[in-house]
């Protein structure tokens, strides 16, 4: 890394010092640590500015510690390691070329006109006549995002479509073990139609029982996501919060699948006679 990386990434230090110009020209070996490195390897609290590192069979003195951004998608910006671009290439990866570089527009609507200019820039660099014959590729901040937000939304897509059939082949379960009930309390509910039950006193009895079912299943498998959400955050190091709102929907929809499922086995069982439904064997 440069000096200027910490300005276009806007990388601040807590404890002790970013890299400088000159460390980058003496090919310097010294380390500035992201919060989560100095976790892992030195303990929560502890502060290494001064110490020493091994990178690659390499000795490192810590120069400094960033300031805490956090995890950005599948990478944590606090586990990252920084040293000089000069001592990486030569000493670390023996390497004379870069692989990426990073630049910061002055603005967003400039943007567009600051890609056009670096893309010519390396296409002269690089003695390249035309745009197709690129062998690099540019990259900015909104290319990003909307690629995050298209993978985001096929992700949404593919879960709420796994949902969907759950959710129905869950109420054919439901529905299914309804109507087996009916059929074995076939002489309960001619006997409570003959004591004077109306329809809609046995529709209500299996409706309910239906959304207990089903309440106690979205219970579980709230349970379950929960703690398996827990223990992937945990692993991934990433933030880990429960919505109340979502344990609020997971509840609704439940109890309308009950409803839903629920109520054909309850009309069913409502339209019994009662003289057929006592005689029933």
């Amino acid at each position: 890394m440069t000096p200027v990386y910490a300005v276009v990434r806007k990388v601040s230090v807590s404890q002790g010092t970013f890299l400088t110009d000159r460390d980058v020209q003496e090919q310097t070996k010294i380390a500035v640590l992201g919060p989560q490195v100095v976790t892992d390897l030195f303990g929560e609290g502890a502060n290494p500015v001064g110490q020493s590192i091994r990178i690659n069979g390499q000795s490192f003195r810590v120069a400094g510690i960033t300031v805490s951004k956090g995890g950005a998608g599948f990478q944590n910006q606090d586990d990252v390691v920084y040293i000089p671009l000069t001592t990486a290439m030569k000493v670390i990866f023996g390497s004379t070329s870069l692989t990426s570089i990073s630049v910061e527009a002055k603005s967003a609507t400039v943007m567009t006109q600051a890609q056009d200019e670096i893309g010519y820039l390396l296409l002269a660099r690089h003695k390249l006549n035309l745009p197709s014959q690129a062998d690099f590729s540019i990259l900015s901040q909104n290319d990003i995002l909307n690629t995050a937000s298209s993978i985001t939304g096929t992700f949404t897509a593919l879960l709420s479509g796994i949902a969907a059939i759950s959710l129905v082949v869950g109420g054919i379960g439901i529905m299914n073990i309804m109507l087996v009930t009916v059929t074995e309390r076939t002489r309960e509910i001619g006997l409570r139609k003959a004591l004077g039950a109306k329809k809609k006193n046995i529709i209500t009895q299996f409706l309910v029982e239906s959304i207990i079912l089903t309440f106690a299943g979205g219970v579980i498998g709230m349970l379950v996501g929960i703690i398996a959400s827990a223990i992937i955050s945990k692993v991934v190091s990433l933030p880990f919060s429960v919505s109340f709102g979502s344990v609020i929907l997971a509840i609704g929809v439940s109890a309308a699948i009950g409803i839903l499922f629920g109520w054909y086995p309850a009309r069913k069982a409502s339209n019994l006679q009662p003289i057929e439904a006592l005689r029933y064997e």
